[in-house]
């Protein structure tokens, strides 16, 4: 189990809890070891309830430790920024961002990398780019000693961003004079679908390290174990490319295909060290 890598390529702080946070708290205690990259520190987010905004810079610097304080709740391995600037990773170098996720990609060789849907969950540009940069990346790594062995989207059906919504707000995205909203995918569209309810309390409680965003989500405290649970307690992906398994069989595990192909690997050793 030790050899498994999860690594979640994404745009923004707070991305890795509420999009991803009962995963990556799943896998890290089943002894998986799980990377976060982010594009961005989130300096054009918003900052709580302040009536005079700061800098971005001091906003980036909050959001950045709201980070790593929820990675610790998640028992992230290790968070590592691509220091671009929120709101305007679209338009970043392609060649540059792409480089240097190729760099983390073989620094830490995951088997396993997740990044958004290509719609950005609901159209947003920096989701999108970071979609279209991880997948890029996850191609470009280099061969057999480097490369991913599976890419997910995580992406959301309808019933799960319909308890999202209702949890949240009508989350959209204005992008040049048009509202971007969410696009769910069929129930027939989704590959794998993982399992985290178990994992809630420990998402909460990453959730809430991202005080500057939660604050116009007040209501949020005041939800049921019930709905917490229908929040954070089943999570789906897309699965991009495998290369140890396909077909159209509804997948439970991101690693599926990969822990037998270790667990051989692991007889493999056993045997030749029983000859020696």
């Amino acid at each position: 189990m030790s050899n498994l890598r999860l690594m979640a390529i994404l745009a923004h702080p707070d991305d890795e809890s509420l999009g991803l946070g009962g995963t990556l708290a799943k896998y890290a205690a089943e002894g998986v070891e799980t990377y976060l990259v982010c594009a961005t520190r989130g300096e054009r987010g918003r900052f709580g309830i302040a009536e005079i905004r700061p800098a971005d810079e001091v906003v980036g610097r909050a959001r950045e430790a709201e980070l790593r304080a929820a990675a610790r709740e998640l028992r992230i391995k290790e968070v590592h920024f691509l220091d671009y600037i929120d709101k305007d990773l679209d338009q970043a170098d392609p060649d540059e961002v792409i480089g240097r996720i190729v760099a983390h990609l073989r620094r830490v060789k995951p088997q396993v990398v997740v990044t958004f849907g290509p719609e950005g969950v609901y159209g947003h540009p920096d989701h999108i780019a970071i979609s279209q940069f991880a997948t890029a990346a996850a191609v470009a790594v280099g061969d057999s000693e480097y490369r991913t062995s599976k890419l997910y989207y995580m992406v959301s059906t309808q019933e799960s961003w319909a308890a999202y919504q209702a949890a949240f707000r009508d989350l959209k995205s204005t992008v040049d004079g048009v509202d971007r909203r969410a696009t769910p995918w069929p129930d027939w569209a989704i590959t794998t679908r993982v399992e985290t309810a178990a994992y809630w309390e420990q998402v909460w409680r990453a959730v809430n390290c991202h005080k500057t965003q939660m604050a116009l989500f007040t209501k949020l405290g005041e939800l049921t174990e019930e709905h917490h649970r229908g929040l954070w307690g089943s999570q789906q992906f897309y699965r991009v490319f495998s290369l140890v398994n396909g077909g159209r069989k509804l997948e439970t595990d991101l690693f599926e295909g990969l822990r037998e192909r270790e667990a051989v690997a692991a007889g493999s050793k056993g045997d030749e060290g029983a000859r020696i």
